[in-house]
C-alpha cells in the first residue's frame, strides 16, 4: 500500500509541476505583444521558465536517481506547451511562429552535472542551478529568432493580451533594455540554486509525509 501511495504521490507531483510549468511558459516568446515592455517581459519570462524547469526537473531527477530524467521532464514541458499553444492557435490567437524546445539543452546540463558528480545532490544544487540559470535565457533568445516579422505582427495585433493597467504611458527603454539575457542569466543563476534545492527538498517532504 505504501509503495502504491508513494508512486501516486510522485506522479501527482510531476503532473502538477509540469502543468504549472506550461502555464507559466505559455506566453514565453510572445514578446511582440508587449512592444513597449519587450525586454522586460523577456527577462521575466526567462526567469520564470528557469525556475519552473529546474524545480520539476530536479525533483524528478532526484526521485528516480537516474541521469537523463531531467531531460525527459523538459520534454514533457515541451510537449505540454506545444499542445496548449496549438489549442490557442486553433481559437484564433495570432501566432506566426512556433515554440522551440529551449528547455532541453538546459535540462541536459542538469543531467550532466548529476552524472559527472556521481549523483551528488549538493553539486546538483550548486552547479546545476547555476548552469541552468545562466543557459536558459541564452537559449530562450532562439524564440525571438523564430518570429517571422515581429513589427508587422505587433502593428497588426496591438497588444491584444495586455490589460489597460499594464499599458505604459511612454515606451520604456530603461535599465532592462541593455542586456536582458545577462540580467535573466544573473538572476537565474542565483534563484536556480534555490529552486534546485527546493526540488530536492520536495522529495524529502514527500517521503516523510508518506512515512508518517
Amino acid at each position: 500500500l505504501m509503495v502504491w501511495l508513494r508512486r501516486c504521490t510522485h506522479y501527482l507531483f510531476i503532473v502538477v509541476v509540469a502543468v504549472n510549468s506550461t502555464l507559466l511558459t505559455i506566453n514565453a516568446g510572445d514578446y511582440i505583444f508587449y512592444t513597449d515592455w519587450a525586454w522586460t517581459s523577456y527577462t521575466v519570462f526567462s526567469i520564470s521558465q528557469t525556475l519552473m524547469l529546474i524545480v520539476g526537473a530536479t525533483y524528478y531527477l532526484t526521485f528516480t536517481g537516474v541521469p537523463g530524467t531531467a531531460t525527459y521532464y523538459a520534454l514533457i514541458m515541451t510537449v505540454y506547451t506545444w499542445i496548449a499553444k496549438a489549442a490557442w492557435f486553433s481559437l484564433g490567437y495570432p501566432y506566426d511562429f512556433i515554440v522551440t524546445p529551449v528547455w532541453l539543452p538546459s535540462a541536459m546540463l542538469l543531467d550532466l552535472v548529476y552524472w559527472a558528480t556521481k549523483k551528488s545532490k549538493h553539486s546538483l544544487i550548486l552547479f546545476g542551478g547555476v548552469l541552468v540559470g545562466m543557459s536558459l535565457p541564452l537559449f530562450n533568445m532562439v524564440n525571438l529568432i523564430t518570429v517571422a516579422d515581429p513589427l508587422e505582427t505587433a502593428f497588426k495585433y496591438p497588444r491584444p493580451t495586455l490589460p489597460p493597467y499594464m499599458t505604459p504611458i511612454e515606451p520604456q527603454v530603461g535599465k532592462f533594455y541593455n542586456s536582458p539575457v545577462a540580467l535573466g542569466a544573473g538572476a537565474g543563476a542565483v534563484l536556480g540554486c534555490t529552486f534546485a534545492a527546493l526540488g530536492c527538498k520536495l522529495n524529502t517532504w514527500t517521503y516523510r509525509w508518506m512515512a508518517a
